[in-house]
């Protein structure tokens, strides 16, 4: 008898543990919930996230094309509609330059370092280890990027049209959020450099042309505030938010847009073709 009120008992020891347990778990998931519906930029909380705008380009094809009048101009809305679709895509890939002379006073006098020089051959290696049907070369006619350009040219077929740009040349393209203490540019800097760098991101993004069959790989050599503001404006993300990037020398930053207009980042500031020695950011 006493053997079985020890078991009994053993029972409701448990039994209450159990239930001590249970409890514990319902009031802590309750609190937790409760802490978390409460909690600053909780999902509840956050606000409706802003749609992906097709139109983004100005090159919709619907946008392209003038709408039927009628229902007999319907068949031929139709046909040009089709006509006026891309199914090619664009491949744009972009090298900040290498290591340059900080001192030099003059854009003429900040050429590449020894060191910035090898930057440039490895990055060249690694396009040409790449291996992609390239179709366009464009540098910035900054002193640095173009020296960097140049050297990249080397590693790329040898009939590749090469362009040179002045609308990709650093500046600041546009106030960043958050501000930082150790970089306050003039308001009229950004007025003007904005402008400049935002006609560049409309000149070189934008889909494919419907005539285009194949995808293009086209090779970008410049700065990495202008690199930082593209990727942001690209993937529709805020633009101040470009100085929240950081990008070495010398590394590729590779986005794809899409026939349908959509926008992808393949790869943001890759470094990988740099050995540790070689990774600067200035």
């Amino acid at each position: 008898m006493a053997g079985k009120n020890k078991v009994t008992r053993l029972v409701q020891v448990v039994a209450g543990f159990g239930a001590a347990a249970a409890g514990g778990w319902v009031i802590s998931r309750y609190m937790f919930k409760d802490k978390t519906k409460h909690a600053p930029g909780h999902a509840d909380q956050l606000e409706t996230p802003k749609k992906w705008d097709y139109n983004w380009d100005k090159r919709e094809p619907k946008s392209m094309v003038r709408p039927p009048k009628s229902e007999k101009d319907q068949k031929e809305y139709e046909n040009n509609l089709e006509k006026a679709k891309p199914t090619a895509s664009r491949h744009l890939l972009f090298i900040r330059h290498g290591q340059y002379n900080l001192k030099g006073e003059k854009d003429e006098d900040r050429i590449l370092t020894d060191l910035g020089r090898k930057q440039a051959a490895l990055v060249g290696q690694r396009l040409k280890e790449l291996d992609l049907p390239y179709s366009l070369l464009v540098y910035s006619t900054m002193a640095r990027a173009t020296e960097t350009g140049k050297i990249v040219q080397k590693f790329l077929p040898p009939d590749i049209p090469v362009n040179t740009c002045s609308f990709i040349r650093e500046g600041a393209p546009i106030q960043p959020e958050p501000p930082v203490g150790h970089w306050r540019p003039e308001q009229s800097q950004f007025f003007e450099d904005g402008a400049r760098i935002e006609a560049a991101f409309r000149k070189y993004f934008h889909r494919a042309k419907p005539s285009q069959e194949k995808d293009s790989y086209e090779v970008y050599v410049c700065h990495a505030n202008v690199i930082r503001y593209f990727v942001c404006r690209a993937l529709q993300f805020p633009p101040e938010a470009w100085l929240r990037l950081t990008l070495h020398n010398c590394s590729i930053t590779w986005l794809t847009i899409r026939p349908s207009g959509r926008v992808s980042l393949k790869g943001l500031g890759d470094s990988g073709h740099l050995p540790p020695d070689c990774l600067t950011t200035n």
